[in-house]
Formats: structure tokens, sequence, C-alpha cells
């Protein structure tokens, strides 16, 4: 565990060294609180109604470009520049270093979304609101960008270029994001419904209308888990190679 911190601590220093945390911060507050007061017919002026239902759908869409950004330099880089070889040198698995880096781009998000909660505190002030359904959507929120880190983590273990690893993070999002849903109508029965299983969209959706069913939790923690282990497999296989 304490290998695993220090890393974390490396990785996330190192996004504030880059300037890339700030840029990650300035630009979602900005685009998540344009949408949410000010421009569409979803933002909270417009519907006249005291909810966070406007963030929580463009953060889900904004969170989705930014994560394959922050990740896509995460192994990549080390293959690049050499460096991975000598981290692998010390005392470190290759599973402390995917979830090192895994925790620090997760507590960067994390980090992100509370300065969120001036939003929260703000719309609460205009008229009663439903806290239990505003919990939940940062829960969905969470998870989502989980899923979505450790995927990314695993693209970024498979290629030493960044633009080819953000490249490939987005196309497996793509999946996740929008075709699963699109391909499951295109099957009857178990296979459809299988397919319509792996929509991450249909499970976040289900959290942030304050719905936490196992079945969602159970998705999230298997997307999760399978990003991270395919990513210690893919450091492994350069390992023996």
């Amino acid at each position: 565990m304490k290998q695993i911190w220090i890393i974390t601590k490396k990785e996330l220093k190192g996004y504030f060294d880059s300037l890339m945390a700030y840029i990650l911060i300035v630009v979602f507050l900005g685009l998540s609180g344009f949408f949410t007061w000010l421009y569409g017919n979803n933002d909270v002026f417009f519907i006249n109604r005291a909810t966070m239902q406007p963030f929580f759908s463009i953060a889900y869409w904004t969170l989705f470009i930014f994560i394959p950004a922050l990740t896509m330099k995460q192994i990549a880089e080390e293959y690049k520049t050499g460096t991975i070889e000598l981290i692998l040198t010390k005392p470190i698995s290759d599973w402390q270093v995917v979830t090192g880096k895994f925790l620090a781009t997760f507590l960067l998000i994390a980090v992100t979304l509370a300065l969120t909660l001036p939003y929260y505190f703000s719309i609460a002030s205009i008229g009663p609101i439903d806290h239990g359904s505003v919990l939940t959507g940062y829960l969905g929120l969470l998870l989502m960008s989980a899923a979505y880190i450790s995927l990314g983590i695993f693209a970024s273990s498979i290629t030493s270029n960044q633009i080819v690893a953000f490249l490939l993070a987005l196309i497996i999002g793509v999946f996740f994001q929008i075709l699963f849903g699109i391909i499951a109508g295109a099957f009857p029965g178990i296979v459809g419904d299988v397919i319509s299983y792996l929509d991450m969209q249909y499970h976040y959706h289900s959290i942030i209308r304050g719905v936490i069913d196992s079945k969602n939790i159970i998705y999230f923690a298997s997307v999760i888990a399978a990003g991270l282990m395919a990513s210690e497999l893919s450091l492994v296989k350069r390992n023996i190679n």
C-alpha cells in the first residue's frame, strides 16, 4: 500500500506541475457551469426547477472527453522515455504501478467534482432540491470516471504514443457510451440483453435518478477491475518481451 501511495502522490504532483490539472479544472468548471446555468433547453433557469440534473448530464459527456486526455500519458510516456524499466527495477509490482496511476487520476477527478459543490448550494438556495439524487448523481459521476480511467490506462499501456492512446481510449469509450446501446437493439433475446447490459449510459442514468441497484454497482466495479487487470497484463507482457 505504501508503494501505491508513493506512485499516486508522484503522478498527482505531475498533473499539477504540468498545468494539466489546472487546465482540466478551469475548462470543466467553465463548460459545466455554462451549460448548467445559461445555455440550452435543459439549463436550470429554462426548466425553472431546482435540480442538478443539467449538471450531471453535461458533466457525463465532458468527463468522457477529458479522461482520455488525462490517462493517455500515464504509461505511454513511461514507455517512450524508458522510465518504465527503471520503475519496475524497484520493489514495485505491475499492479502497484497501475493502481497508483489509477488513483492519481481518480483523485484529480474527485477534486474537480468537489469544486462544483457551489453549484449544488446555489441551486438548493433557489428552491427545494432532492438531496438524495444529488448524492447519487455525484456517485454516478465518480463511478463512471473510475471506469473510463481504468480503460484509459489500459489504452495507454499498449502503446508508447500518447495520441494513439488518447484515440484508442476514445474508441473504447464510444462502445460503452453509445455503440453497445445501439447494437443491442439489433439482437433480440438474451444476446441483446447482454449487449445492452454493457451500455454505460443505462447504468449511469439509473444511478443519477436516485436508484442504487446492486447490478449497477457490480457493472462499474467489473469494468474498473477489467480495465486495471488488462493494464497489468499488458505491462507483464511487455516485461516478458
